[in-house]
């Protein structure tokens, strides 16, 4: 049966498109013979020039998209680093199956939703169809953001830039549920999560205009909407909204089965360092290719982000040494990572100085609307501290706190629906035996 359905629906696509390419060709032969008397005056226009783009912009965003990507395998190493033994495989391909899952949703209309100036719900998200499987999204034109100035990059490079960031949202989601969620389940949560929670959060924070119902603006449209939440990298889009989404639902599929009386230690803290690494390297990207070009303010973002996750690192070590008497490996990398998230929405906005108050204090999360640099690339009017302007901390806050409540209720009722129709947790076997051979049939260690 599911042969005949593949077969059926196989033949009406290659009859659908051996239509479509015949009523192209039908009427390039009739648009053809209708220019030919005026083809030898019109060949210039015909094959139109590419528009200038700017190489060392183009370079700098594939090379960071790169590096972003390179983050879900260092995430996937620092979570299955952390878990037990019987459960590393099914952390890893979680988490790299959220680069193929979410790359295919991007392309059909994930992108669009997110990144489409034709609205839906009153700028509830944009349009799913407008950029359908990257309908209009060239390789060889500028992307304008919301406001209206060209970018020196392609919309296929912002298109897979931002991709990345749709792909590991989502992986960091990961470590509430490890070693408890079934795999179809995760699959399920993960796709519709991203559609339904990430893309409109991103359209508010990083495409769309600022709306009667959100009014969170756009770092598009800084000029124009000056009274919008500063993102610059995702700390809004992507760490307090995968942050609450992880916390929903550590809380509705319940603790490791025998917890607390039962803990299970990291079984390969090598490999959480070596994943602590790789998230730390690809987060030059992250931070730094969001300035959307080889700018000054992609150092800048580059300089932070390293400042901010040693302070970070160093502060968190420095405190166990004092409590405990020792400093440990595990609490070292925690605090580098806190860092990395801590300065992400700031990192292009603020100083050196700012980033290391930012990294050693990596709980502040409004810091973005404290520190902000006057003028700096947004020609904004500066944060609480380094100007006295309480709109933008009012504005960081009014954003934090959207963001909380709809990824906190949408992701409830997300998990609430999925185990409702196909259940969320695995069997009690199914832990005591480990996902790797429940959900996989694969061991990660041969020998015992």
């Amino acid at each position: 049966m599911v042969r005949a359905l593949f077969g059926l629906a196989l033949g009406l696509g290659v009859l659908w498109a051996g239509s479509c390419l015949g009523q192209e060709g039908a009427a390039a032969v009739a648009d053809a013979a209708a220019a030919a008397p005026a083809a030898a005056e019109t060949a210039a226009e015909v094959v139109a020039a590419p528009e200038p783009l700017n190489s060392g912009d183009q370079a700098w965003l594939l090379t960071s998209s790169a590096l972003v990507l390179l983050m879900s395998p260092g995430l996937a190493f620092f979570y299955g680093g952390l878990v037990g033994r019987k459960n590393v495989l099914s952390v890893l391909m979680q988490c790299f199956m959220c680069m193929c899952l979410i790359t295919i949703l991007w392309v059909v209309c994930g992108y669009s939703l997110a990144f489409s100036g034709t609205e839906i719900g009153g700028g509830f998200a944009g349009n799913p169809m407008t950029h359908f499987m990257l309908e209009g999204v060239a390789a060889d034109k500028s992307f304008v953001p919301a406001g209206e100035v060209k970018l020196g990059i392609s919309q296929q490079t912002f298109m897979v830039f931002q991709m990345m960031f749709a792909i590991i949202t989502p992986g960091l989601i990961i470590g509430a549920f490890a070693e408890r969620m079934k795999f179809l389940s995760f699959l399920l949560f993960s796709g519709l999560w991203s559609l339904l929670i990430y893309c409109p959060v991103a359209h508010w924070v990083w495409y769309g205009p600022a709306h009667p119902i959100f009014g969170l603006g756009s770092f598009a449209a800084a000029d124009a909407v000056p009274e919008g939440a500063l993102d610059f990298a995702g700390g809004t889009v992507v760490h307090i909204n995968a942050g609450i989404a992880a916390l929903v639902a550590c809380l509705v599929i319940g603790p490791r089965r025998g917890y607390p009386a039962q803990i299970t230690p990291p079984h390969n803290l090598p490999f959480a360092v070596l994943g602590a690494g790789l998230l730390w390297f690809g987060w030059f990207g992250f931070n730094g290719g969001s300035a959307f070009g080889a700018s000054p303010q992609a150092v800048q973002a580059f300089v932070t982000t390293q400042i901010a996750a040693a302070a970070a690192g160093f502060v968190w070590s420095l405190i166990e040494l004092v409590r405990n008497g020792r400093a440990t490996a595990l609490g070292m990398i925690t605090g580098c990572v806190a860092g990395l998230v801590a300065i992400t929405p700031a990192a292009g906005f603020v100083s050196p100085g700012s980033a290391l108050i930012i990294g050693a204090g990596g709980t502040i999360a409004l810091a973005t609307g404290l520190f902000a640099l006057e003028g700096f690339g947004v020609g904004r009017a500066g944060g609480l501290i380094t100007n006295g302007n309480m709109d933008q901390f009012i504005a960081q806050a009014k954003a934090v706190g959207v963001t909380i409540l709809y990824s906190g209720v949408g992701s409830f009722i997300l998990l609430k629906l999925i185990d409702f129709t196909i259940g969320l947790r695995c069997t009690e076997d199914s832990e005591k035996m480990g996902l790797d051979l429940s959900d996989h049939a694969e061991t990660a260690y041969t020998v015992s």
